[in-house]
């Protein structure tokens, strides 16, 4: 027993020497500086990852218009086919339109039904519609809602970062674009490490964390060969 656990551990060492770690930077438009010259973003820079929503089916939306209490801090939720039904505006199609684009559609329908000035505001409460799944080897599988811009890491992180058995080469996002089924694979080390561009992630991407059988196979040695335990950990991270 002990002689097969010593040579699975030296085919596991081996296969830890063989992977190469990235060097930070390395992307395209990234510039590795010193830590101390880093410099602070500004009004511009913490504006412009943001990214416009668009509603979908069972979103739910809280609508007001000002100066009038039965029409303000009324919810909303979308139906199935991407309408909502608004007292005086009457069935709205909001599927496909920001909020921003929602308060122009309500303001012409209230001017119509005789609201002088309508000022409408059009927030978004909760967002079924757009999702990202994060699956794998993840600490807590799940959908995520995409809000703004948001990107491989950020999904990740949602998720409460990868478990102890991911695999940071394999991770892989599927999507679908016009019917076609596309999927691309990622090195979530090298991206960490700017080593390659944080990919951008849409409503209804799926990821999937790939899952490393040699670092279940060395949780499992760990038990068998418990004096190993040191060098062991510090080829952990190669796997």
């Amino acid at each position: 027993m002990f002689k097969r656990a010593a040579i699975a551990l030296q085919l596991l060492l081996l296969a830890a020497c063989a992977g190469s770690t990235p060097k930070l930077g390395g992307a395209p438009n990234l510039q590795v500086m010193d830590a101390k010259a880093l410099p602070v973003p500004d009004r511009e820079d913490l504006t412009a990852l943001d990214r416009a929503y668009l509603v979908g089916p069972f979103d739910k939306l809280t609508i007001s218009v000002f100066g009038i209490e039965e029409l303000s801090e009324k919810e909303i939720q979308v139906d199935a086919s991407g309408r909502i039904s608004f007292p005086l505006a009457g069935v709205i199609t909001v599927a496909g339109q920001t909020p921003n684009e929602i308060e122009g559609l309500l303001k012409e329908r209230l001017r119509v039904n005789y609201v002088r000035d309508p000022q409408v505001t059009v927030n978004l409460k909760e967002t079924i519609s757009q999702v990202v799944t994060v699956e794998g080897e993840v600490r807590k599988p799940g959908l995520y809602p995409v809000v703004g811009r948001m990107t491989l890491l950020r999904a990740i992180a949602r998720a409460e970062g990868t478990s102890e058995f991911s695999k940071l080469n394999e991770v892989v996002i599927f999507r679908t674009v016009k019917g076609q089924k596309l999927a691309a694979l990622y090195n979530l080390k090298a991206i960490r490490l700017g080593a390659a561009e944080d990919p951008e992630v849409y409503a209804n991407d799926v990821v999937v964390v790939g899952d490393s059988h040699a670092r279940r196979l060395f949780k499992d040695l760990l038990q068998i060969v418990p004096l190993l335990t040191t060098p062991l950990i510090i080829t952990l991270q190669n796997l």
